[in-house]
């Protein structure tokens, strides 16, 4: 009964800290359409992405906004140093080595029944990883795009079904490695591991860095729907890492906070970055730089990330 009780209290703060990552929708097929209400702008109803790699042609992802009730009355596209959210020009948290931003004009990401898309969606794709809603306010929807690497992109109106197309370049060599995630299901049943691998494609030649972005950019809906979540303890990213005697030390950004749990951020950090050959140890640091031991061949975390 003691256990149970344990278990249950760890449940409960968990819950506090774990980060949403919405299901992401397949390319292969258009979003079903809202049951919304009428609504004088055309409503963005899904977001899907699949990686191209036609003949005679560089490689490309391409990520497709579905609307219905017609298409925005403009959009723009445009790489940004960083996201903001429309209205309160809060700088919002998104993954990746560029930032595409893609706004649209007299168009809509809700009905009377609330949003009709997800806040953030996750994709394994070469070069696109994220897509994060910064803004749904007086008929201006925006998103930005998180990428592993800035390059050129397209953008194209199409009808039957009404859709807005970004295909961005991504012809360049991906290797896969694993992102580690904590399995919510696994936790609640108190079967271990807790936290479970998933392949995800990085550059090789920056494979620590991209594995840090592909963790924060969350699992799939797929995987999501096997139980995975972002454990992520109030950071808003990771920084580095750097590698120096094989020991790995990336610091936390944003906040820090266990919330109690027995499981954090550093059970899918450490695993993550322990499976390149030049990585021992891991020391994750909290935002001020601080953890327990900073100094040696030891894996370390910060007194924020304990129970």
């Amino acid at each position: 009964m003691k256990n149970t009780a344990l278990l249950a209290a760890a449940t409960l703060a968990l819950s506090s800290v774990l980060t949403a990552a919405p299901a992401a929708q397949s390319a292969a097929q258009p979003a079903a359409q809202s049951a919304a209400q009428p609504n004088p702008n055309p409503v963005l109803v899904g977001i899907r992405a699949a990686h191209h790699d036609p003949a005679g042609r560089p490689a490309f992802d391409r990520v497709v906004f579905d609307f219905t009730g017609g298409l925005p009355g403009n959009v723009r596209v445009h790489y940004a140093r960083e996201l903001i959210q429309d209205g309160s020009g809060r700088r919002l948290w998104i993954p990746g080595r560029a930032i595409l931003g893609v706004r649209f004009f007299r168009a809509d990401a809700h009905d009377t029944s609330g949003p009709t898309v997800a806040g953030r969606t996750a994709f394994a794709l070469p070069n696109v990883m994220t897509a994060v809603r910064a803004g749904d306010f007086e008929a201006v929807t925006t998103f930005g795009l998180g990428l592993a690497k800035r390059t050129p992109f397209h953008v194209t109106r199409r009808h039957h079904p009404d859709r807005i197309v970004v295909d961005v370049r991504a012809a360049f060599r991906t290797v896969p490695r694993r992102v580690f995630f904590f399995d919510h299901d696994a936790f609640v049943a108190n079967q271990e591991p807790f936290f479970r691998s998933v392949t995800r494609p990085v550059i090789p030649t920056s494979p620590a860095r991209g594995v840090l972005d592909r963790l924060f950019a969350g699992p799939l809906g797929s995987e999501r729907a096997a139980g995975l979540r972002l454990l992520r303890s109030r950071a808003t990213g990771l920084t580095g890492p750097s590698i120096r005697d094989r020991v790995a030390r990336t610091r936390m950004t944003g906040g820090c906070n266990s919330g109690g749990s027995t499981v954090t951020l550093a059970g899918e950090v450490l695993p993550t970055l322990r499976q390149f050959p030049t990585v021992r140890w891991v020391k994750l640091l909290d935002p001020q730089g601080h953890t327990e031991r900073p100094r040696g061949h030891s894996d370390s975390i910060p007194a924020c990330l304990e129970p």
